[in-house]
């Protein structure tokens, strides 16, 4: 067998060895990026269970503040409702601002503050916003990762022939950086 002929089979295995490893490693970050997501779905479905237990116990403190109220379940439904990721993601970020407005009205009931059905289920609902905030960033990471590899050379060349598309990242909504205004 000629020399040309051995170092052609040797290149093709090598490139097939590549393109392997490419593809293999774009598969490992799609899940990676899979799994981020589901994390944070499973955060939003305990908070989904949480609420209707925080609104049914302020309910009963602030019954003239049904705007606020009836504000944070629609806001639930529309995250529980939410089929794709970028409507979750928007319907999230929605439900996000009605429950600051929900315990900001909460500051304005003592009694309400002092109750222990209150603290508990405000104290879980924020470890569960924490848990949340953390996924998305850990989510966001994932998706720059992956994002990154599709993009780059070599992989450039096969990601989008074999079905690899760019995924949507979590971003800040228009006026999340301020508080809600609530008016008694």
């Amino acid at each position: 067998m000629p020399i040309w002929a051995i170092i052609l089979i040797v290149v093709v295995v090598v490139l097939i060895v590549a393109i392997i490893g490419l593809y293999n490693n774009l598969v490992k970050l799609r899940n990676m990026v899979d799994n981020a997501w589901a994390q944070i779905d499973v955060q939003l479905q305990r908070r989904l269970d949480l609420i209707p237990n925080v609104v049914e116990t302020v309910k009963g403190y602030a019954a003239h503040e049904s705007g606020t109220l009836e504000a944070v379940t629609a806001a639930r439904s529309a995250v529980a409702s939410a089929g794709t990721p970028g409507d979750k993601m928007a319907a999230d970020n929605m439900l996000t601002g009605a429950l600051k407005s929900l315990f900001a009205v909460a500051e304005a009931y003592p009694d309400l503050k002092a109750n222990a059905n209150f603290q508990q289920l405000q104290a879980e609902l924020s470890g569960t916003e924490d848990k949340i905030s953390y996924m998305r960033q850990s989510y966001n990471d994932t998706v720059m990762k992956y994002n990154t590899a599709i993009q780059t050379f070599p992989a450039v060349l096969i990601a989008g022939a074999m079905g690899f598309k760019e995924r949507e990242s979590f971003d800040a909504v228009a006026g999340a950086e301020a508080a809600p205004k609530v008016q008694f």
